[in-house]
């Protein structure tokens, strides 16, 4: 396997010592995902990474990067000693950019980047090798370790930029020097770090400050902050190309059908018609495809086979993925269908959530209760500031409240929602997820979709995870 990292390039790039000759062929910040081979980065968050240092090259670790040589790890260990590891791991990060002829895109957004980026890794990996992001690999050490991994032979990269307080996405996307950017939205999320959504759109319009002389800018169009993101693409004189439901838009929306797991779109790309279909129902997953598309053409890409190769991406666990789970392996018909949501949630996520639920068909006559339900549990949303009482209370005028059968709710903020569903809504509600999960058997029936949503810190994953011990995964029909 070739190197990505030798010892010399390493050094060179972060000015560090290294004490041994070495080639590693891929990255890591952590040894449980650790492969022989890696260069282990011994980062400092809620625990030293120093500590596992020792572990790491018994595991086969090419070298680590590290500030101190560790105890109980000899001095001629294959090390590269630098003044900080963050910074080294930035270095890293910015050297890999500055050697590589891919085309770098940059994805933010309030909701949907994740789930745009691994659209992205489809259509771009159609029409060429592509590197990008694991995970949500988005915040301060999450981009340059994307970077940092890219192969030098990489056409294109996708790096997902994120954020949690004012100031954070600039210096991310100066390191990554895209040229495309792509905003999927501005919406209420991490409110407690905002005065207001115009200080969020300005913080994600923010990303355009990375742009490649001469960049693309692929904005959404619509928002009530629209104006703020066109207005700092003309001040850098970035082209934009938008999408969005407008008349107008270079990629306009025109129509979204939901299936059980699938969703056909048909759109207008800058006045052409365009048919394709995202494996997943949501409407929200429609418009970040779109995205997705404008950003194909921003590269100058095959339209017709980016918008084949939308179809590839499937959402992962957490963000939206359906599956049928067989209750019964003796009456293939006892299933329930569980959509994992529970990852994160913001106002606009759970609407957009709420909306496939709405729109799912449950199956009658097939459980005790005689007619299947959809049914919601729904745990807290979290960092949305000063209005977070409001915005939980304001989810019982969805409009798609009203095609729900039930709704359960976990964690003190959605005991506000609780309180003003109607009676024939309400549901059961509990403190926390395990007392919820403890109650997994008894909350659905054969026939019944279910949707579990939450922000990751309100642990309604444990939901998850309660409802398939009630059955085996079936595989879901197209």
């Amino acid at each position: 396997m070739t190197a990505l990292w030798t010892s010399d390039d390493a050094a060179t790039a972060t000015g560090g010592r290294a004490t041994a000759p070495w080639a590693a062929t891929g990255i890591t910040i952590d040894t449980r995902a650790l492969e022989p081979g890696d260069l282990f980065v011994a980062l400092t968050d809620q625990r030293d990474g120093h500590d596992f240092v020792a572990q790491a090259l018994e595991k086969g670790a090419a070298a680590a990067l590290v500030s101190r040589i560790p105890d109980g790890v000899p001095a001629d260990a294959p090390l590269l000693i630098v003044d900080d590891v963050l910074q080294g791991l930035e270095a890293l990060g910015r050297a890999a950019r500055a050697r590589t002829r891919a085309r770098v895109v940059a994805v933010t957004g309030s909701v949907g980047k994740t789930s745009t980026k691994e659209m992205l890794r489809a259509v771009l990996g159609g029409q060429g090798q592509v590197h990008a992001a694991e995970k949500s690999f988005n915040n301060q050490w999450g981009v340059p370790l994307t970077l940092a991994r890219m192969p030098q032979d990489a056409e294109f990269a996708v790096i997902e930029v994120g954020m949690s307080n004012p100031g954070e996405i600039a210096p991310l996307a100066r390191m990554a020097r895209p040229h495309v950017a792509l905003i999927t939205t501005v919406v209420a999320a991490h409110l407690e770090a905002f005065e207001d959504i115009d200080g969020i759109a300005h913080e994600k319009a923010s990303v355009l400050d990375g742009l490649e002389p001469g960049g693309i800018a692929v904005l959404p169009a619509g928002l009530p902050v629209s104006d703020i993101l066109t207005q700092k693409a003309a001040a850098i004189n970035a082209r934009v190309i938008s999408f969005g439901a407008d008349k107008g838009c270079d990629y306009r929306l025109k129509d979204v059908t939901l299936q059980r797991d699938t969703t056909i779109v048909q759109a207008r790309a800058r006045g052409a018609a365009v048919l394709f279909k995202v494996r997943s129902a949501g409407r929200h997953f429609a418009m970040n495809a779109l995205g997705a598309l404008a950003v194909a053409d921003a590269l100058d890409l095959d339209l017709a086979l980016a918008a084949c190769d939308i179809a590839a991406w499937q959402p992962p666990a957490g963000r939206g993925a359906r599956e049928r789970l067989v209750l019964d392996t003796l009456e293939d018909q006892m299933t329930i269908d569980l959509i994992d949501d529970a990852f994160n949630a913001n106002p606009a996520s759970l609407g957009a959530a709420l909306e496939v639920l709405a729109a799912a068909e449950p199956q009658d006559g097939v459980g005790r209760v005689a007619k299947g339900r959809r049914i919601a549990v729904l745990g807290d949303m979290l960092e949305l500031g000063p209005q977070e009482d409001d915005l939980h209370r304001a989810v019982a005028e969805h409009p798609a409240m009203r095609h729900l059968s039930l709704v359960h709710c976990v964690g003190p903020r959605m005991r506000l929602l609780y309180d003003v569903l109607p009676d024939a809504l309400r549901g059961e509600w509990y403190e926390t997820a395990r007392d919820m999960a403890q109650r997994a058997h008894a909350l659905v029936d054969a026939g019944d979709v279910v949707l579990v949503k939450g922000s990751k810190g309100s642990r309604v994953s444990l939901v998850v995870d309660a409802l398939r011990k009630l059955g085996q995964s079936a595989p879901n029909e197209s």
